[in-house]
């Protein structure tokens, strides 16, 4: 066994971004009738927030964004990027989308059976997140994966997130590992496999999109269950 211990990223890896979101964000447009505020469609709402959202976290992950500014202001982008009158409660939507996000339980293909196999074989799991300790357990929990990994390590937990090295190292010292017996997994470019690469770790880029950079990962792979047969 060439590696002790796999290194998931969380969001657009493993939890289904995308489908969690749109999900939540159906509710709340209907409950909290946005209709009213001249959003033309709940696709379009839909596919602004994803679009905003994925610029604002990127620009949190380059250190360019504190992540309050996230919570507190994408919706209201939302609005204004639709043309549609932002409602006073902006900040009422956000927190209800914080509230109902968590608590879905999608996964993206091939996670499951993915992660059963390495649990199997005998890996050791861990995850690495930029995203928030409440926010993130409570995902994990909803998926039903708690199980699998021995330590969830947030930015929180480690005060500096991915691709700072320190993450990397603190996210080594919980689990009692070493780079060399290590691997990241993850769909960020920046985030997991520079930063893991940097830190002298094996990386996999989970690459749907078959994106392509200057440097090389040390696995590229379009699905999930590529993985099964690298480990």
């Amino acid at each position: 066994m060439r590696y002790k211990h796999l290194f998931f990223d969380l969001d657009h890896t493993l939890w289904d971004f995308e489908k969690n979101s749109s999900e939540s964000l159906e509710e709340i447009f209907h409950s909290l009738m946005l209709i009213q505020y001249g959003i033309s469609s709940m696709d379009a709402f839909i596919g602004s927030f994803l679009r905003i959202n994925t610029e604002l976290w990127n620009a949190f992950d380059t250190g360019k964004l504190h992540h309050t500014y996230i919570r507190e202001n994408r919706f209201k982008l939302v609005f204004e990027d639709i043309g549609a009158t932002c409602p006073p409660n902006h900040s009422e939507i956000s927190e209800t989308y914080l509230r109902t996000l968590p608590d879905k339980k999608h996964l993206l293909e091939g996670a499951l059976d993915l992660l059963n196999y390495a649990f199997s074989a005998g890996y050791r799991m861990h995850i690495i997140t930029n995203g928030f300790n409440d926010v993130q357990a409570r995902k994990i929990a909803s998926s039903e994966i708690s199980h699998f990994f021995e330590n969830i390590v947030t930015f929180e937990s480690a005060n500096a997130k991915k691709p700072d090295p320190r993450i990397f190292a603190y996210a080594l010292e919980v689990a009692n590992a070493l780079p060399e017996e290590s691997i990241m997994i993850g769909d960020n470019w920046i985030a997991d496999i520079l930063g893991a690469k940097q830190f002298g770790m094996d990386t996999v880029y989970y690459n749907p999109a078959g994106l392509q950079f200057d440097e090389a990962p040390t696995y590229d792979i379009r699905r999930l269950e590529e993985l099964m047969l690298i480990l």
